[in-house]
């Protein structure tokens, strides 16, 4: 069977794929939000970036895959055919994926910095926009390609292990048949 190798072929590196994508997102974008929140980048910033970027990342581990994951498979599947490229697929992935999770993130990220008020909604129209637009680039162009990137190294190591045991294997099976 062909694998893609450019994706998880199990549940341990799909784990680690999401980390991958997760941290890389989560670290960018709450960076962003923080230093445009604040005005600055200083030690100060720094510090706050590290106390919420633990909470973000599991809120982001968790709702990823539960939800919104779900939900832009189900749309990648419904606006691709089978036929079309891998990149066509991904691209779709991304937008629905970022679409999602930008929407969910600048709500809750708003929440986790200002608290719930009567300028959360407010907050919530003038962000996503921005939230969107730079999430879509970093995914598109440097976090999904990296962690793709990953992947790939990940497959060629495992099968060079495999293909080293499968020669050690036959190697020693001819030896016991001389």
């Amino acid at each position: 069977m062909n694998q893609e190798a450019r994706l998880p072929r199990n549940a341990k590196e799909g784990a680690l794929y999401g980390a991958i994508i997760s941290t890389l997102t989560v670290l960018f974008m709450s960076s962003i939000n923080i230093i445009l929140g604040v005005g600055e980048f200083n030690g100060e910033v720094a510090l706050t970036i590290l106390k919420v970027f633990p909470i973000i990342w599991v809120i982001v581990m968790i709702i990823e895959p539960v939800v919104i994951g779900r939900i832009a498979e189900k749309l990648t599947a419904i606006f691709t055919q089978p036929t079309d490229s891998f990149n066509a697929k991904i691209l779709f992935r991304i937008l629905f994926t970022v679409l999602g999770m930008s929407f969910c993130m600048t709500f809750i990220g708003d929440i986790i910095g200002n608290g719930l008020s009567s300028q959360t909604f407010n907050h919530f129209l003038a962000n996503w926009p921005r939230n969107f637009l730079i999430a879509l680039f970093a995914e598109s162009i440097l976090i999904q390609p990296f962690a793709r990137f990953v992947m790939v190294k990940l497959h060629a190591s495992q099968d060079k292990k495999k293909s080293s045991a499968v020669g050690v294997t036959i190697h020693g099976l001819s030896e016991q048949n001389s």
